[in-house]
């Protein structure tokens, strides 16, 4: 009796969680643990093209190991307060100096898709950029935004300008604040466990697409529940009447332009009233471009490994761009964060704030809205953690000293 005594004063049992969704996520300890779980629900050929990236992947492993290639030097003794993870960028209150990425097809991860993530990024307090690819249009997006959110909205660059006026028009009234321009999709990059899975955009379902579905029968069952994917922003412009995915991917495809250059970064002044950032790009030769055309911000980004392998990772341009900008624009890391610690680093090393998109993805693959919620509560908590331990107490205390030469 004795040591049954004993051990009711130290040990407590865990009774068993009901809820299925808050099992899952209690199993969730990092970013890398959302990815296995959604690898587990996801049918293999929609995970790998959330997963995948261009060619060899070369670049896509980069961006994740350049954050783990660099080291802190972390501070002590500096007498540290409450910690802060709050800033701003372009002008208006950050929580967390972290923007989710345009991501498309967002609704083949959990058929809440971009509504989910706005919501989540709104509770937040950072923005969500919202893909001209989406899934849900800007209307929808919205509409469920909470009071102070922040609604970004990415564009490409298509020869028929009157699609993007009319999409910037429809962003304008809907009280989005900003606008991302890809500039790095002069072609689509080729994306080779996609060639295997014989997953395409457009999408073509086709026997090993089918039996894949039928592996995982959760995520098919919702999805056929759900309303039919569509690229909603693009729906009815330029006389487009597809209703799905299928119908609208291929021309918009086709209007991807080779032939962009900042003179049309000058016409979208004439079409858009607020900010401008310039999403891919990879040197420091363009991001003086970028300031040479008065941009309010520049995102360091290769579209996620997805584009031209062996590109450069956006962490490792950081300190260069940051001085060559010299603060007139804003710089935004985009690609590889999987932790807090990242994101203290891309802003120790100069930018302004870090970008992610892959990560939401897997969060709402393993557990929809609640598991955005999650991710990105791993993300304040584990910023704040790291801010602590290098001894930076606010975002103004992050800077290179932190971090070891490369």
């Amino acid at each position: 009796m004795g040591m049954i005594r004993t051990l009711r004063a130290v040990v407590r049992i865990r009774r068993r969680e009901r809820d299925r969704v808050a099992r899952r996520l209690r199993s969730a300890a990092n970013v890398d643990d959302l990815r296995s779980i959604a690898r587990r629900r996801l049918p293999a050929g929609v995970f790998d093209y959330i997963d995948g990236g261009a060619e060899d992947e070369l670049t896509l492993d980069r961006n994740v190991r350049a954050f783990r290639d660099v080291t802190f030097r972390p501070r002590v003794l500096r007498g540290l307060g409450e910690i802060d993870t709050s800033t701003t960028l372009l002008g208006q209150p950050l929580a967390l100096p972290l923007v989710l990425a345009p991501t498309g097809f967002t609704r083949i991860a959990d058929p809440a898709g971009e509504l989910a993530v706005v919501r989540a990024a709104g509770r937040a307090g950072i923005p969500f950029t919202l893909s001209t690819m989406g899934t849900r249009s800007i209307d929808e997006c919205a509409a469920v935004a909470g009071p102070g959110a922040r609604l970004w909205f990415q564009v490409y660059a298509w020869r028929d300008r009157s699609l993007i006026r009319g999409l910037l028009e429809r962003a304008a009234v809907s009280g989005f604040e900003a606008i991302c321009l890809t500039v790095d999709t002069a072609v689509l990059g080729r994306r080779e466990r996609d060639v295997r899975r014989g997953f395409t955009l457009p999408p073509e379902i086709g026997p090993g697409t089918f039996l894949d579905g039928m592996r995982h029968p959760g995520w098919t069952w919702r999805l056929l529940r759900s309303d039919p994917i569509r690229f909603s922003s693009a729906e009815g412009l330029a006389g487009q009447d597809g209703t799905t995915a299928v119908d609208l991917a291929g021309y918009m495809n086709e209007q991807f332009d080779h032939g962009l250059s900042w003179d049309d970064v000058a016409w979208l002044r004439t079409v858009w009233d607020g900010p401008i950032l310039i999403k891919g790009i990879q040197t420091v030769a363009d991001a003086k471009l970028a300031v040479e055309h008065g941009v309010e911000g520049i995102i360091l980004s290769n579209h996620g490994g997805r584009q031209l392998d062996t590109a450069p990772a956006p962490f490792d341009l950081v300190p260069a761009v940051a001085e060559a900008v010299a603060g007139r624009i804003e710089v935004i890391c985009d690609g590889g964060i999987r932790r807090g610690s990242d994101i203290v680093k891309a802003v120790a090393a100069g930018a302004d704030a870090a970008m992610g998109g892959r990560l939401f993805l897997y969060a709402l693959a393993a557990a929809g809205e609640r598991g955005v919620d999650h991710v990105l509560d791993l993300l304040r908590t584990g910023t704040e953690r790291t801010m602590a331990l290098v001894g930076a107490s606010k975002v103004a205390d992050l800077g290179p000293e932190l971090l070891e030469p490369r």
